[in-house]
C-alpha cells in the first residue's frame, strides 16, 4: 500500500502513522540549537540567583521570564510545534500551554506571597521568658 486512503479505514490510519508524511522530526542542527538555548536560558537565571546582584523581586521576575522563554524553546525545537504542522492544532496547543503556564505562575506567586504574609510568625524576643 503506497498511498494513504482518504477515508477513515484502519488501513489509512496505519499508513498515516507509519509513513509520517508531512511531519518535521528535526535535524541534529535544530536539536543542538534547542539544547544550547536551553543551557543558556538555565545558566543566566542560575547565575543571577547565585550572585545576588539584583534585588530578590527583580531576580524572581527575570527567572520566571526565562522559564516562559524556555518553555517556548522546548515547544519549538524539541516538540516541533509551529503554525503549519498538524493543520494549526499545534498553535492551539501552544495557546493552551501559555494559558496553563500563566495560571500556574500567577497562582504560585499568589500562594507564596500570602503564605509568607499570613503564616510566618513574628519573633519578638522581648516577650519570651528566659
Amino acid at each position: 500500500m503506497s498511498t494513504a486512503k482518504s477515508d477513515h479505514s484502519p488501513e489509512s490510519h496505519e499508513v498515516d502513522h507509519l509513513g509520517h508524511e508531512g511531519h518535521n522530526h528535526g535535524s541534529f542542527k535544530s536539536y543542538m540549537i534547542g539544547f544550547v538555548l536551553s543551557v543558556i536560558l538555565t545558566a543566566i537565571p542560575f547565575a543571577l540567583v547565585m550572585t545576588g546582584v539584583l534585588p530578590t523581586q527583580t531576580t524572581a521576575l527575570i527567572v520566571m521570564a526565562f522559564a516562559v522563554v524556555q518553555i517556548v524553546v522546548h515547544m519549538i525545537y524539541f516538540l516541533h510545534m509551529n503554525s503549519k504542522s498538524e493543520g494549526g492544532w499545534t498553535m492551539l496547543a501552544l495557546l493552551f500551554t501559555v494559558i496553563v503556564v500563566v495560571i500556574a505562575l500567577s497562582g504560585s506567586l499568589w500562594v507564596m506571597y500570602h503564605l509568607n504574609t499570613n503564616m510566618m510568625p513574628t519573633h519578638d524576643m522581648t516577650q519570651m521568658g528566659g
